[in-house]
């Protein structure tokens, strides 16, 4: 009973010093960054999804020879509009997201530092603090990346060959037909690929928290220090290329997973079929178009962060 009572002690000790570090502040500019970089980047992840999916095998939608013919295709059948497809579940689901991981991590973190703000976490405990976050983020993210995969998918009328119960007039009919038609199963599509691509996620972290802290420590500035935006851009930039290099397969049969196009009986069929039909390279299809729309992009998203977060010793 002892042994119960101090480990309940220290359990309500430890929570009493992380409570005062969970700020709704981490959340507001979580959201901030992730709906900006979307509203200004979106076309890039249309292309991306649009380039991931693009395995050859359909001939009823429009076969992209790169990005600049899926540029040209989309603006001649589609006009401006066509590249706005999936826009807003891609704002709520950035805002969210984001919002929400930074929430999770920072907490995250907290705990593990006991409250502390003049520790610092060592490489194994923030791709932990990562992985953590980006499980928890997922779980309630996933129905909004599934319906904007849809929604970007939704191609030209003459292309689009698949049943009305696949044909949605906006993300709240998406949501409805996807819920209807195939159940909660169906706002889970992609989630396993999900799950794989949280590894991305904490390696990014990881990398980009090592290189802050390998920073502050070589120039002997305090841990908790407000850089300025060339160090926050190059750090986000870089961290954001190295895992992304190594990951990006995961996204792209994650894509194809929620695509209403096909009707893929689980991760393992995807794989099969890209490496049977595709190839190695099948495997990094649209990959230039996705380095240029997540590289920007968690440029904008990180630099509003760090810019917008309250510091640690900050009361508000």
């Amino acid at each position: 009973m002892k042994e119960n009572s101090s480990a309940t002690q220290r359990w309500r000790t430890s929570f009493s010093r992380v409570l005062p570090q969970v700020r709704y502040e981490h959340l507001l500019a979580g959201v901030m960054g992730g709906v900006t970089s979307t509203l200004v980047l979106h076309p890039l992840d249309l292309l991306k999804i649009r380039l991931a999916v693009n395995d050859g095998q359909l001939k009823s939608r429009p076969q992209y020879r790169g990005i600049v013919n899926a540029v040209s295709t989309i603006l001649k059948e589609e006009g401006i509009r066509g590249f706005y497809r999936g826009v807003a579940p891609n704002c709520w689901g950035a805002g969210t997201s984001w919002g929400l991981y930074f929430l999770f991590y920072n907490s995250i973190k907290s705990w593990m530092l006991e409250g502390s703000n003049d520790k610092q976490l060592g490489p194994g405990r923030h791709m932990m603090a990562a992985a953590e976050s980006g499980l928890l983020t997922l779980v309630i993210t996933n129905p909004i990346t599934m319906v904007k995969t849809r929604l970007c998918l939704q191609y030209a009328d003459h292309h689009m060959h698949v049943p009305d119960t696949r044909r949605y007039s906006g993300m709240l009919d998406a949501f409805h037909k996807v819920y209807k038609y195939e159940g909660v199963t169906g706002l889970y599509k992609g989630f396993l690929p999900g799950m794989f691509n949280v590894s991305h996620g904490a390696l990014q972290f990881m990398i980009y928290e090592e290189m802050k802290k390998a920073y502050v420590n070589h120039f002997n500035i305090p841990v908790h220090t407000k850089l300025g935006t060339v160090e926050y851009l190059t750090f986000a930039a870089l961290s954001k290329l190295l895992s992304a290099s190594v990951t990006y397969p995961y996204q792209l049969a994650r894509a194809r997973l929620q695509d209403q196009h096909r009707d893929y009986k689980g991760l393992k069929e995807v794989v099969m079929r890209t490496w049977r039909y595709e190839g190695f390279r099948g495997f990094y299809k649209g990959v230039t178009a996705y380095f240029l729309h997540v590289t920007p992009n968690i440029c904008i998203v990180f630099l509003m962060y760090e810019k917008l977060a309250p510091s640690p010793d900050r009361r508000f």
